[in-house]
């Protein structure tokens, strides 16, 4: 497929690729919007099934984190990177030297941070040819996950109280509430150990059965059994891969809000109204999952987590305001957040004391 005319492509400023068969990288960076700043976002690193599904993915995650810094209000772009490969099996660290040096290349235009299939150790061999890299434990913030998780926790009070209230949400309490993480990795452990904190009822599925058998055993959840999209549970959090809602799935979500930290979770924009029309809230994805690059802005000499996990907690308000909007122009709220990061392109404001 040519990029062009790939439906992800969305009026990208920039598209680049790199193969060396000397360390075996074949990577893709998208750039998609630099008018708040220089680009920001993570590599992930998966086996494809072809190039084509690895330039779809990039050119999606690129679009979401220009949203996404929009919405926590950072002065940041979008962009991301994808490495075509099994996390597993073709890793190196020659691999990795080689994809900072061509982060370097780019001369500061994109910063390269951990996703899916890429950790800080692998975050630290890069920079070890490039300093445009985030989230590296010396003189940084470290592991994102934890303000990831933390963000998508606030995120979900949010949704239960728009959606289902009770006196126990007006408590800052998840008592009686019901929730479902599919995905209990990083980021998902440490939701569920929010969650449980917070008093909801935690339901667990990953395809790796130690995960949920580490996350049955330390934290009391319940193991998801059957399919995790028809569970019978008050919140979905899906916390793994994106595209989890499509025509196939949607129909059978039984739950009153999709609340989660995975990606792109809809399969295509349609898929929003669709929720909507089913009573179904749904907290967009790249406004929930903000809090790892809301940390990695705090970066530097003078970090403080109480300072970086404060704006953090705004994605709760943020959610909030997209949903009574929603409700106001009777639309879906996946509409409503794209139009409010739509004018933040246009009027930048990066002031994380309005981000609602």
């Amino acid at each position: 497929m040519a990029v062009f005319d790939d439906p992800a492509f969305d009026a990208h400023e920039q598209v680049m690729f790199c193969d060396d068969p000397r360390s075996g990288l074949r990577a893709i960076v998208a750039i998609h919007n630099t008018s708040r700043g220089a680009a920001l976002g993570g590599c992930r690193m998966w086996a494809y099934d072809d190039s084509d599904a690895a330039l779809t993915d990039v050119l999606r995650l690129s679009r979401g984190m220009t949203y996404k810094s929009a919405l926590a209000n950072l002065p940041f772009g979008g962009g991301k990177a994808v490495v075509i490969g099994d996390p597993a099996r073709d890793k190196s660290p020659a691999l990795f030297r080689t994809l900072g040096r061509f982060v370097d290349s780019l001369g500061g235009r994109y910063t390269v941070a951990e996703d899916v299939g890429v950790g800080l150790d692998d975050v630290e061999t890069m920079a070890t040819e490039t300093r445009h890299v985030a989230g590296v434990r010396a003189g940084g913030s470290g592991d994102p996950s934890p303000a990831t998780a933390y963000g998508v926790f606030v995120g979900i009070k949010a949704a239960v109280k728009h959606r289902i209230g009770g006196e126990p949400i007006q408590r800052d309490r998840l008592d009686g509430v019901s929730v479902a993480i599919q995905g209990v990795g990083h980021v998902g452990f440490e939701l569920a150990r929010q969650l449980a904190g917070a008093g909801a009822e935690v339901h667990v599925a990953d395809i790796h059965g130690d995960r949920v058998e580490r996350t049955v055993q330390e934290l009391g959840a319940r193991p998801v059994t059957g399919d995790f999209m028809s569970a019978e549970v008050d919140v979905l959090a899906p916390c793994a891969l994106g595209g989890v809602i499509d025509d196939a799935s949607l129909p059978r979500i039984r739950a009153k809000v999709v609340a989660g930290a995975a990606n792109n979770q809809l399969a295509e924009a349609r898929h929003g109204p669709a929720l909507r029309d089913r009573g179904i809230l749904y907290a967009p994805d790249y406004v929930i999952n903000a809090g790892g690059i809301i940390n990695i802005s705090y970066e530097g000499p003078d970090y403080e987590q109480s300072r970086a996990f404060s704006h953090v907690a705004l994605i709760h308000d943020t959610l909030l305001a997209i949903f009574q909007r929603a409700d106001r122009d009777g639309q879906a709220s996946s509409d409503a957040a794209d139009r409010l990061a739509e004018e933040r392109f246009t009027h930048p404001n990066p002031d994380p004391a309005k981000a609602a």
